[in-house]
């Protein structure tokens, strides 16, 4: 079995359900309702190991996750249609999906705002001049607006990985010193 397989089938799924809460929020003119549902989802998921132990662990029966998501989403005073999508996720014992339905969401409403985001990993946090300084630099290779989601791997050890879209430049010292290894073995 292709280990890449569950993962890509989530997607997948999180795509369908993305194109269509997108598509429900932008006709009834709620996009900025749905990016702060985005936020709070993010939040609560990243915050909450019981939130993650609901949507991943299959003892919870399909009543158990309906009834948990609802009072999530009302405690966390979601838009209607984020309740809805969240209740119908669980009836449909979809709710493992969720995090990739917010990151398959935050691409699509940066995509309408003419955006796009870089995922940027470095040895050390960027401070906001680096990130300015970056974000233009990108811009003038893109054309979009670019918006930069930074994190901080030490292993690294310094350079950055930078992802835009499919494209992928690696100017980290680990992958410099991996290519130099890789070199020595070939020659000796």
């Amino acid at each position: 079995m292709d280990v890449s397989e569950p993962a890509s089938i989530s997607s997948g799924i999180a795509q369908r359900y993305a194109t269509a809460v997108f598509e429900l929020a932008k006709e009834g003119k709620k996009l900025k309702a749905l990016e702060t549902d985005l936020g709070a989802l993010e939040a609560a998921i990243t915050d909450s190991d019981d939130l993650r132990a609901l949507l991943n662990s299959p003892i919870y029966t399909r009543e158990e996750q309906s009834a948990a998501i609802a009072a999530v989403a009302k405690k966390m005073k979601l838009s209607p249609t984020m309740t809805n999508t969240l209740a119908l996720l669980a009836s449909k014992r979809r709710l493992f999906v969720l995090p990739q339905l917010v990151k398959a969401l935050r691409e699509q409403l940066a995509e309408e705002r003419g955006e796009v985001t870089a995922e940027v990993v470095s040895a050390k946090a960027l401070t906001k001049a680096q990130s300015d300084k970056l974000a233009k630099t990108l811009k003038e290779q893109v054309g979009k607006a670019v918006t930069i989601n930074a994190t901080v791997d030490e292993s690294i050890i310094g350079g950055l990985i930078v992802k835009v879209g499919s494209k992928m430049i690696d100017t980290s010292i680990k992958s410099k010193l991996s290519a130099l290894q890789n070199t020595m073995k070939e020659v000796g």
